[in-house]
């Protein structure tokens, strides 16, 4: 590899360093001083100093590799960046909170992201923001652009067009593709639940859940949750319980009613709420309080919405014997950061062509281990900065590649 993506100490060395630190008529804002110039740069990872290094470097040297890779093609791998860096592809429309806010404006946090990967998990990642919103365009960009990537990780991109997006790219493409916003706040919701049904002697066989959201992450959870042998999910949108009578039904929203629900509720989120074990939230908006005291004794409360959890933590601790958020504030933070550095580490490190349902589970498996002996009602997931993480997540992944035969090395 001859060049690496870095972290960029703000406003050192960037063209351009003249901008505003603060939005137009406002105070000075640390957050606008931090990504001025941009999070990122590129580092060459070989030295350019005299004409031997280039003639190394570039011609004729490069000449004799660019020829053996024509030969012998998976030597990309051992003699460029390929193996070692992800795309996190974006085409704005459902950006954290803010919603459809267009490409350039996502850049930033695509820029976050690819720090996340490179402090969390050693991989390094580009951020690529589309300016298309049509899916054929995304997939045939995305297609065109994968030569260059060990692995594709789709970011902010609106549903249902994400599900199709991932699922047509994964076909055509023998590297992984992985929508974090799916498939990472399942795996760390599955570890957290786990922890919290062994520290309250349960198995996640035994409950019944309610997931607020039927977006991207909420579809995904309860799938992946029912796959790792949950007892019972329901799912509620805006216009309540998503049920097999329902007539309103997206196609990825009826395929939701036929795996989930099998206590044939309808009607409202409230109300499914009754009797139940484990509240998830991924939707936004605010759960009352009298519908938080009917659920069962000893309940889980993972209310994930960012800024404002659907259930507030003092009002979930009233009733519940777990609670989690999306917040860093508050203890047991849901956050994707604990999974897709180590996931896409793993995947790397064996070549896998692709992330199966099997590395996801072995993913939220090892995640909950590192808990160990310090599991509590405060502690059912690891903190981010814990730094066995992504090492345990990188392991159990990589393993999993090879036993489900998708590993190439």
């Amino acid at each position: 590899m001859a060049a690496e993506i870095v972290n960029s100490p703000s406003g050192n060395g960037h063209l351009g360093d003249s901008g505003p630190e603060s939005a137009p008529g406002e105070p000075f804002d640390p957050a606008f001083a931090l990504h001025r110039g941009g999070k990122l740069s590129v580092q060459t990872t070989v030295p350019v100093r005299d004409k031997d290094d280039l003639s190394l470097a570039y011609t004729p040297g490069v000449a004799k590799v660019c020829s053996a890779i024509a030969e012998h093609p998976d030597l990309v791998h051992d003699y460029t960046w390929k193996s070692q860096v992800v795309a996190v592809v974006t085409d704005g429309t459902a950006v954290l909170g803010l919603g459809d806010i267009g490409p350039e404006a996502s850049l930033p946090v695509m820029e976050g992201k690819a720090i996340l990967f490179k402090q969390f998990g050693g991989v390094d990642a580009v951020p690529i923001a589309l300016a298309t919103t049509d899916t054929d365009e995304i997939i045939e960009t995305v297609v065109r652009m994968s030569p260059s990537f060990g692995g594709v990780n789709l970011e902010d991109i609106s549903a249902p067009r994400c599900f199709e997006i991932e699922r047509r790219l994964q076909e055509r493409l023998d590297i992984p593709v992985f929508h974090d916003d799916q498939h990472g706040t399942a795996i760390v919701t599955l570890a957290a639940l786990r922890n919290a049904a062994k520290l309250t002697g349960r198995s996640i066989g035994d409950l019944r859940a309610v997931i607020s959201g039927a977006g991207a992450a909420g579809v995904a959870i309860a799938k992946f949750l029912l796959e790792a042998g949950l007892g019972d999910v329901a799912v509620a949108d805006r216009k309540g319980i998503v049920s097999a009578d329902r007539e309103d039904l997206t196609p990825v929203k009826r395929e939701l009613a036929e795996l989930t629900n099998k206590a044939g509720l309808t009607g409202s989120l409230e109300s499914a709420l009754a009797g139940a074990d484990v509240f998830i939230g991924v939707s936004g908006g605010t759960v009352p309080e009298e519908a938080v005291a009917t659920m069962a004794p000893g309940a889980f409360i993972f209310a994930m919405a960012n800024p404002n959890p659907e259930i507030h933590p003092d009002v979930a601790h009233k009733y519940a014997a777990v609670v989690a958020t999306g917040r860093s504030d508050f203890p047991n933070q849901i956050n994707n950061v604990l999974a897709f550095p180590g996931i896409f580490a793993g995947a790397l490190q064996v070549r896998a062509s692709r992330i199966t349902e099997g590395m996801k589970i072995a993913a939220a498996d090892a995640l909950a281990d590192v808990v160990g002996d310090a599991l509590a009602a405060d502690c059912v997931i690891p903190s981010p900065f814990d730094e066995r993480v992504a090492p345990a997540v990188t392991a159990a992944v990589a393993a999993a590649a090879r036993a489900e035969g998708v590993a190439r090395r």
